[in-house]
């Protein structure tokens, strides 16, 4: 996953986002871009995460992507804006003081078992009946968890039991190229 995207196309994608943000919430409207370049308009999931003051404002992602990443990217930083369920939507003055961090995904892989899970390396999605749950693989590392915590987090996250990953639920990892501003 490390070096999908060049530096550029990061930066690129990165300002798709902030403008993206920025006139959504000042407009209503979501601005035209054109690819730059081949990296963005790769099919491959996203999450967009929304930092005030280094906190957590909003994240929203999608695992796969039938459209370019660059049209995603604009999706999920409107979702992750103003769709959140745990934030309000942000509002003008909301736009003075924000930072991005966009994810772009490796497709999911069923883990054989919680062993196949590399912290800091991967990220984690659990699926028990209708429940689901997923935490990035940087989120583990930002709060310096090892597996078993990761898990639990990850479990609690989907609104299980935070023992669910010992019993019967199916676990995938998959990786990420994060980047931010």
């Amino acid at each position: 996953m490390p070096g999908l995207l060049t530096k550029k196309e990061q930066r690129d994608l990165l300002k798709i986002a902030r403008e993206t943000i920025v006139e959504h919430v000042t407009n209503g409207k979501t601005p035209a871009f054109a690819p730059t370049s081949s990296g963005l308009s790769l099919h491959s999931g996203c999450f967009v995460t929304i930092k005030h003051k280094g906190e957590l404002r909003g994240c929203i992602g999608n695992f796969v992507s039938d459209q370019p990443l660059y049209l995603l990217v604009q999706e999920m930083a409107v979702s992750a804006a103003t769709r959140d369920p745990r934030f309000y939507p942000m509002k003008q003055h909301d736009l003075a003081d924000f930072n991005l961090d966009i994810s772009v995904l490796s497709p999911l892989e069923k883990a054989a078992s919680v062993d196949d899970i590399q912290v800091g390396i991967h990220g984690i999605y659990i699926v028990k009946g209708s429940y689901r749950g997923v935490l990035l693989p940087q989120v583990a590392t930002e709060y310096g968890w090892d597996r078993d915590e990761f898990l639990r987090h990850t479990c609690i996250k989907a609104g299980l039991p935070e023992d669910a990953w010992q019993g019967e639920c199916d676990i995938y990892i998959f990786s990420a190229q994060v980047f931010g501003e």
